[in-house]
């Protein structure tokens, strides 16, 4: 059964640059050790007409958008595996020390996938 990693990060629109060079690192790392696809995507219409809105969800603040992210793989344990691989070469690489968003206002988890295309 396929895995996904999920991701929600409130970006400030002015680091969207750095940001967007900051993904395509990870994308090249997480493909070239294993992952099966790996997608970044910006908010473009976010004002929901029902449930709750993103905006309020990661308490957005002015000048901020959303980023909504994932990492296919095959299964979880594919997923430990690749993910220790880049983690341990996270370590052995030099990495940013000023992020292009706040670390504790992202969201994580992993997820089965239970219906796909």
């Amino acid at each position: 059964m396929a895995y996904v990693d999920g991701f929600v990060i409130a970006v400030p629109r002015t680091k969207m640059k750095s940001y967007v060079k900051m993904a395509r690192e990870g994308k090249k790392m997480w493909m070239k050790l294993g992952a099966l696809d790996y997608k970044e995507c910006v908010a473009d219409d976010i004002k929901a007409k029902w449930g709750t809105p993103f905006s309020t969800v990661m308490k957005l603040k002015p000048g901020e958008t959303v980023v909504f992210s994932y990492i296919l793989y095959k299964s979880r344990a594919h997923r430990d595996r690749v993910n220790a691989k880049v983690m341990q070469k996270m370590k052995e690489t030099s990495q940013p020390t000023d992020m292009p968003f706040a670390m504790k206002r992202m969201t994580y988890g992993g997820f089965r996938v239970i219906v796909s295309s």
